[in-house]
């Protein structure tokens, strides 16, 4: 018979480990949808939407096979190296502001990445099917293993833990790759004379807040991570 479960991992431990980056997301996503619907109301002066932007820096740098298309959602824009397509949602796709011209310049910097080989992308890329697994079944694993009161128990929660812990290690890796992709997208942008110099305050506005988000995604992986130590180091302790 499995021993009475002990929640030593409270709601309260839960908030205290949780509770900051959980309030840092939230604070990203308000500063992304402040700033995405300040400057999506505001037209860059070339007049060039987003897929355009995103085609003429693409073939700029030699990019001229991968492709563009429109995809259903809100803010639902992301590059996919299998494919080497681009795809953005409508509101990037066909509308001249600045936040898509912002956007669309992010996204084409992923695929300038992936042309380039670059690594913290390649890397990322290669976890996807790992990660995607563990994030559901690590916790299942973690979880059957804590019920456990016997020493397999204990290794079972450990190798849950290392599957869940995967997720910590994707955002982590998405950092360099997301904070690359803007850092190649403001350079293009003031280079390329697609948005004035005036005009890219926006553009700073929109892709610095959409980089907070990522930051709040790392640590709320890291701290889940933590509280599932935290869960364990207690189970030893009974």
């Amino acid at each position: 018979m499995f021993p009475q479960i002990q929640w030593y991992g409270s709601y309260f431990t839960y908030l205290m480990f949780s509770l900051p980056a959980l309030l840092l997301g939230l604070w990203a996503q308000a500063k992304v949808k402040s700033a995405f619907n300040k400057y999506s109301k505001v037209h860059n002066y070339t007049g060039l939407t987003g897929a355009q932007v995103a085609r003429r820096l693409l073939d700029s740098n030699g990019l001229h096979d991968v492709r563009i298309e429109q995809v259903s959602g809100t803010l639902s824009d992301h590059y996919d190296p299998g494919s080497k397509t681009l795809r953005l949602s409508p509101e990037i796709y066909s509308t001249p502001s600045i936040a898509a011209a912002g956007v669309a310049a992010h996204e084409a910097g992923h695929a300038i990445q992936d042309n380039e080989h670059y690594f913290p992308l390649v890397l990322r890329t290669a976890l996807v099917p790992t990660v995607q697994l563990g994030s559901w079944l690590g916790p299942i694993i973690f979880m059957i293993g804590l019920i456990l009161s016997t020493p397999i128990g204990e290794k079972i929660a450990i190798f849950g833990l290392i599957l869940f812990a995967l997720t910590a290690v994707f955002a982590i890796i998405t950092l360099p790759v997301e904070l690359n992709a803007t850092s190649r997208a403001k350079a293009a942008l003031q280079t390329s004379g697609f948005i004035g110099f005036e005009q890219m305050t926006g553009i700073n506005s929109v892709l610095d807040a959409a980089a907070l988000t990522y930051v709040a995604a790392a640590a709320q992986a890291v701290s889940s991570i933590l509280y599932y130590m935290f869960m364990l180091m207690r189970r030893n302790d009974r």
